[in-house]
Order: structure tokens, then C-alpha cells, then sequence
């Protein structure tokens, strides 16, 4: 037992002089935030001692600001002394799926719909049987974790959780653009500028502009955890059932019926993670994999495509839709997806690919035997 840090750092430099030692401090923030002197410490001891010893020190920590700011920052008194950094991601939906084998597709893709791909959050999900009962009991009542996950969030990362949150809200109460958010979070444009970028950098959020083009007026935004997303979307309006323990009946009637609405925007994320990491035989390597919105000039309305993959031929792309319903997906699809092809631009090369939670119909799949056409299902997504 040390009494002190600087005993506890000695200790340790005498234990590296017997043998290689890997030093490793999990959730140094908290340490940083309870003894101010450590990161002076460490830089005195990794320049004076460590540097030319026998000791591999790694600090970790889950608050992305602190890490990034007080660890890696300029300013801090451990800047320039690391050898390497890694930024720890989320599973892959595949990768997901491992934490309950258990269950059908559906459901799997349900739980990386609303974790993320974020271990922790799928062990405290803790489905068995029954992902509605899961997502009642880890969601849906006020003691539970996940319910009070991303507001412990905010407050832990920034100063000024309320006006984040607001800006969250915005976004999933459907506003896209800076303007939009701005004005529905009551923020001017410039000091909204200021929150989105920290959302930003903090992954919570995420801007898309359409593949091909330069940022610019069409820039949208848009909320890319998972954890997030399905909050804000179901939690806030079924808060007063919550609080008072009605949640039962609400589930069935405001909130179950609602995710295969939710689940499209994710199954778009698993179908480009699809073919960006797991899709074999593709007609080209893969530069980049995005979405496409524009104006259909014959019909004046804005028209969007799910998935556009890019080659290193400007003139060659791969153009795919994502359709998460109930039924099998028919030859209008792939018409549609024609249009919308010209409307990206004639007289390029097209490789089409169709993405269904249920199936083709049999005449979408006779098209695929005779024509550049691939036809992934759900249950493809996950075949190994």
C-alpha cells in the first residue's frame, strides 16, 4: 500500500528496473480531475526517468474532451510525449451481433440500432429472449442506465449540457440544416456553428454532403450515435408515461410501431458498412461509399439516393437502395433506382444494388440472373 502518488510512482519505477512493465491507468481523467498535479508527474517522471527505463505506460479514459484537450492538447503538461494514440471505435453491426447469438437477425440488427456497436451499452442492454422487454426495461423507466446515459453524457464532456441538448433536439425533431437547428434551438447561426462543431468532433453528430459535391449549401446534419438517436427519438415524448410508470401501454402504441420507421436510417448504415467491409466480388474497389440528394429537373422535387459507391473512375459508380419493410421489394425499385441514376447523371456506368429487409419479388430476382444487378437481403447482411 503507497501513501502517496509520488510513493505509488516510485514503486513503480523500482518494479520496471527488475523486469518490463506495462503501466496501465484506466479512466485517467477522474485521477487527473481528483489529484491536479498528476499530469506534472508523469511529465516529469516520463523526462527524467521512463523515458530511457524499462516502462510502457498507456492512459486510457472514456471522455473523449478530456483526453483529447488535457492529455493531447497543447497546453497540456504531457503534450509531445506520446508514441502513439488510438481512438478506440464502435463494433462493426457484424461484430454487434457476437454479444447475443441467441438472437434472429432482426433483432440483431435492432440492437446495433440502438447501441451503436458500443459494448457497454450492449451488455447494459442485456437482451435474452425478448428485445421489447430489453428495450421497456433499460429505456423506458427512469432508474434504468440507458435512460440516463446520454444526458450523464453531455454533462460529463461539456459546460453547457442544456444548450447541447437543445441543439440534439433539433435535430431529431427533424431540422438538417445549420439555419434549421439554429432557429429551433433558439441559437444565432454563429454560435450554433460553435455547438454543432463540438458535437462533432465528440461523434454524437455527423455532416453529410452529398457524395461527389463540395461542402456547401446543401450540407446537412444529422445525429450518428445510435444511442442518441433512438433516445431522443422515443424517450422525450413518452417522458410523462415514464415518470409515472404508464410505459406498458404507451410501448405498444407510440413507440413499437414506430422503429421500423427508425430502423431505415440505420439499415442505410449497415448496408454501406456491408460494402465497404464485408461485400465480396464488387465490380471495383471501393474509393468511398455515400448518399446522393438532388433536384429531378423533369419533375421539380428533390430526389435522394441511399447508397452511391465511387471508384477511382469519376465516370463508374455502384447506385443502391435500402427498403426496411415487411414485404419483398418488386421491379419498381429497381426502375426507381434507374431514374434516379439519370438524375445523378446520364451516360455514366452504373452498377445497381438493391437492399431488402424481406426479400425480392420473383421477378426482381429473375433481372438479377441477366443484369448488372446485386440483391443483398437482411439475412445476406449477416452471412459470413
Amino acid at each position: 500500500m503507497y501513501r502517496t502518488y509520488g510513493d505509488a510512482l516510485s514503486g513503480i519505477t523500482e518494479l520496471s528496473k527488475i523486469e518490463h512493465l506495462i503501466f496501465v491507468i484506466d479512466e485517467y481523467p477522474y485521477l487527473a480531475r481528483a489529484e491536479k498535479s498528476i499530469s506534472s508527474r508523469l511529465q516529469h517522471i516520463i523526462d527524467h526517468v521512463w523515458k530511457s527505463g524499462n516502462l510502457f505506460l498507456i492512459l486510457c479514459g472514456s471522455s473523449m474532451s478530456f483526453m483529447e484537450n488535457q492529455i493531447l492538447g497543447y497546453e497540456s503538461p504531457l503534450y509531445g510525449r506520446r508514441t502513439a494514440q488510438f481512438k478506440v471505435l464502435p463494433l462493426s453491426y457484424r461484430e454487434t451481433a457476437a454479444f447475443n447469438p441467441q438472437l434472429g437477425n432482426e433483432d440483431q440488427a435492432l440492437v446495433f440500432g440502438v447501441t451503436g456497436g458500443t459494448p457497454h451499452y450492449i451488455n447494459s442492454l442485456g437482451v435474452q429472449d425478448d428485445m421489447d422487454e430489453a428495450l421497456k426495461r433499460n429505456f423506458f423507466r427512469d432508474s434504468c442506465y440507458l435512460f440516463g446515459e446520454p444526458e450523464n453524457l453531455l454533462k460529463q464532456e461539456l459546460r453547457e449540457p442544456a444548450v447541447y441538448n437543445s441543439v440534439i433536439a433539433a435535430i431529431a425533431q427533424g431540422a438538417t440544416r445549420q439555419n434549421e437547428i439554429a432557429s429551433k434551438a433558439g441559437l444565432d447561426r454563429a454560435v450554433c456553428s460553435k455547438y454543432l462543431k463540438v458535437l462533432l468532433d465528440l461523434g454524437i453528430l455527423r455532416k453529410e454532403t452529398p457524395i461527389t459535391e463540395k461542402p456547401g449549401k446543401k450540407t446537412i446534419y444529422s445525429i450518428r450515435d445510435n444511442l442518441f438517436r433512438f433516445w431522443y427519438r422515443f424517450v422525450p415524448m413518452n417522458m410523462s408515461a415514464i415518470s409515472s410508470g404508464r410505459i406498458e401501454r404507451n410501448y405498444d402504441l407510440s413507440i413499437k410501431p414506430h422503429i421500423p420507421g427508425y430502423m431505415g436510417l440505420v439499415f442505410e448504415q449497415m448496408c454501406r458498412e456491408y460494402l465497404l467491409r464485408y461485400a465480396d466480388d464488387l465490380p471495383f474497389p471501393l474509393t468511398g461509399v455515400g448518399q446522393w440528394w438532388g433536384t429531378d429537373p423533369e419533375e421539380k422535387k428533390e430526389v435522394q439516393i441511399d447508397i452511391v459507391g465511387t471508384s477511382a473512375d469519376p465516370e463508374e459508380f455502384i447506385i443502391g437502395s435500402c427498403k426496411y419493410r415487411n414485404e419483398p421489394v418488386g421491379t419498381d425499385e429497381l426502375e426507381l433506382l434507374r431514374h434516379y441514376a439519370d438524375v445523378f447523371g446520364k451516360g455514366r456506368r452504373y452498377h445497381y444494388c438493391i437492399f431488402s429487409k424481406s426479400g425480392f419479388t420473383r421477378g426482381l430476382a429473375q433481372k438479377a440472373g441477366k443484369e448488372d444487378l446485386r440483391l443483398v437481403s437482411l439475412d445476406d447482411l449477416y452471412r459470413k
